[in-house]
């Protein structure tokens, strides 16, 4: 369902713009079967629907990565977005909003006892780091090969998502002092963790984690997992920080360690806490919390941190996810379009293993039972993945443009969505078969 309009706007986007498009993975460059094939630019959005720029619809299963749960421009939401804008849409001081926001936090995640408002997900993380730092007093950090955790410099290294779909493991303009203290461990493999502390225990300050991966597809922990990293960071005086940016209040109302009751010192959230709008928060005990300034010697600070549209943004649509069943439905919905396309791709003989969890999902075209990290993320079939990816595009199906990408579920789509979107998959599965 490429369009003309929409080749126009790329073109003229790629004079002015690097690349065309403000975040890699928009370049649809992990997607790309050929040199012509060019991003879809899009217009406006509704419900469970994107609109480009020639006002085609196509349901949409990457809801601003994952930040959209309650559907796009719902109205309760907006109506607060709106509320607030009419007061002044920034202030550079404290408002009583950020307050109320903080104590809704508090209450939803009780491992974060104070909290700090950011403007992004990489700000969050790159906050936390450097807290956990300056909390222990030590240098080094563990993450895990395919986790991402935003763009920057010390962070940036085997990262997932956007690095993976362009071919590139790393970052040029990153001088190598800059993440000799990273360490990189294998998901969901303790001994790799364990051996890393056996060398480096001493110096390292934290261990971070995505405890629901999505930035190498969707990957759950497996069991014993999260609460093993848990035992390993009490016994070696490191922190424990999940990065839910991503699947928190994706996975659950209290996030993924909520659902696996493994308690981090020190979380990291964003997207759905923004309603669709720029924002970011960590927070953790308040005896680590108030080490950053004012309060102590970690330096943290931002113009907009606290914006005051963002927050409202983001207190409107946690209200509306704190809704009874709530999650109930939304990860039945989310099952149920696993299932569905795991049956289609059954019927048509190519292998396929699904996963789902809250308003989450990965698939993967792979004859694997069960993908565990990045490695077996690489060993599935990403040209067929592709493939199916235009056939689908072709239909007004709208998933993530990367085989390293989760898909998102949002309580917008209805029954009739999902069916269509099975038979959208039934249809681009055959017609793969027969190529």
């Amino acid at each position: 369902m490429q369009t003309k309009t929409s080749l126009q706007l790329f073109q003229h986007a790629q004079k002015i713009i690097p690349g065309g498009v403000n975040s890699p993975v928009r370049a649809f460059k992990g997607v790309a079967l050929t040199e012509a094939d060019y991003p879809i630019i899009f217009n406006s959005a509704e419900d469970a629907y994107l609109f480009d720029a020639d006002n085609q619809q196509y349901i949409d299963y990457v809801c601003s990565w994952g930040a959209i749960i309650t559907g796009h421009a719902h109205p309760r939401v907006i109506k607060a977005v709106q509320a607030a804008a009419e007061k002044g849409l920034s202030f550079g001081t404290s408002t009583a909003a950020e307050i109320e926001f903080a104590e809704k936090i508090t209450r939803l995640m009780p491992s974060m006892e104070m909290v700090r408002q950011v403007t992004s997900g990489t700000e969050a993380t790159m906050t936390a780091i450097r807290l956990a730092r300056g909390y222990t007093g030590r240098n080094k950090i563990i993450k895990f090969a395919g986790c991402y955790h935003g763009h920057s410099d010390s962070l940036l290294v085997q990262a997932g998502s956007g690095p993976l779909t362009l071919g590139v493991p790393s970052s040029a303009g990153v001088p190598a002092a800059f993440t000799e203290h990273t360490l990189i461990a294998t998901f969901n493999d303790l001994d790799s963790v364990e051996k890393l502390f056996d060398r480096y225990g001493s110096d390292i300050a934290a261990v971070i984690i995505e405890p629901v991966a999505g930035n190498m597809n969707c990957i759950l922990p497996e069991d014993g997992f999260l609460s093993g990293l848990r035992e390993i960071c009490t016994q070696q005086q490191s922190l424990l920080i999940f990065d839910e940016v991503m699947c928190g209040f994706r996975v659950g109302l209290g996030g993924a360690q909520a659902l696996y009751k493994v308690k981090p010192d020190l979380t990291t959230i964003g997207k759905v806490i923004g309603g669709g709008l720029p924002i970011g928060a960590l927070g953790g005990s308040k005896k680590i919390m108030e080490c950053l300034a004012p309060a102590g010697p970690v330096y943290q600070a931002g113009t907009l941190s606290g914006n005051p549209i963002a927050t409202a943004a983001g207190l409107a649509t946690l209200e509306l996810i704190s809704a009874p069943d709530f999650y109930t439905q939304l990860g039945h919905n989310t099952q149920q379009l696993m299932a569905g396309l795991q049956e289609c791709a059954a019927a048509a003989g190519i292998p396929c293993t699904t996963v789902s969890i809250g308003g989450m999902f990965g698939f993967f075209f792979s004859d694997q039972e069960k993908i565990s990290n990045l490695e077996d993320v690489q060993h599935c079939d990403i040209t067929l993945f592709k493939k199916f990816y235009r056939e689908m595009l072709n239909q007004g199906i709208y998933f993530a443009p990367s085989a390293f990408e989760a898909g998102f579920m949002s309580s917008a789509h209805t029954e009739r969505d999902i069916q269509q979107t099975l038979n959208a998959c039934e249809a681009a599965l055959q017609t793969i078969r027969k190529l």
